[in-house]
């Protein structure tokens, strides 16, 4: 049984529910996934099978889904979002943080920075001492830094599937969703 599908992020917006209350909602973009490849136990030691959709006109994204047991779907048939998610579901969103290149101590970790007065006066955004003297003589590997922030695979759980619009193929959860807009997002199903 297939319990993930993928989809793209257009954007986070809100809505109301019956009594009122306002939901954050993300808004995806689906798209029949195309079957192009079966694995299968005897041959590639696991079941699964490669699905494929447009990324742009020309190029293709072409991802996995593992499966249980032996299935019935076929080469070059389709799955839709419909067959796999109905509105009240819960699932996992995975995507891709938004990027933010080679970032600070403070942005990326919170640091607070050094005093603004007190006689420093070129250092107020620096991280401070890295670590000790002659022992240890080096800097604990895992010490916070400054580096590349973002673009981390991140899950966010417990997502509930508000309403799946057919004619524009558009997906509606509540809560954000990782990542930019047009970017891969994939849908697990809860349990």
């Amino acid at each position: 049984m297939i319990d993930q599908f993928f989809a793209t992020k257009l954007a986070t917006s809100q809505t109301f529910d019956a009594k009122g209350n306002r939901l954050v909602v993300t808004r995806l973009k689906t798209q029949p996934l195309t079957i192009s490849q079966i694995k299968t136990l005897a041959k590639d030691g696991y079941w699964a099978v490669q699905v494929k959709f447009p990324k742009t006109a020309k190029n293709f994204w072409r991802r996995e889904i593992r499966l249980d047991q032996e299935s019935t779907l076929k080469l070059g048939g389709q799955i839709n979002c419909q067959d796999i998610l109905k509105p009240g579901d819960l699932l996992k969103a995975t995507g891709l943080s938004k990027g933010r290149g080679f970032s600070g101590a403070m942005k990326r970790h919170g640091f607070h920075g050094g005093p603004a007065t007190h006689g420093q006066s070129d250092r107020p955004r620096s991280p401070g001492s890295i670590g000790m003297r002659t022992t240890p003589g080096r800097v604990w590997k895992g010490k916070k830094m400054a580096g590349h922030y973002g673009m981390a695979a991140k899950a966010i759980r417990n997502l509930k599937v508000i309403n799946f619009a057919e004619a524009t193929n558009i997906l509606t959860i509540s809560g954000t969703v990782p990542g930019a807009r047009n970017s891969l997002i994939k849908l697990t199903k809860n349990a």
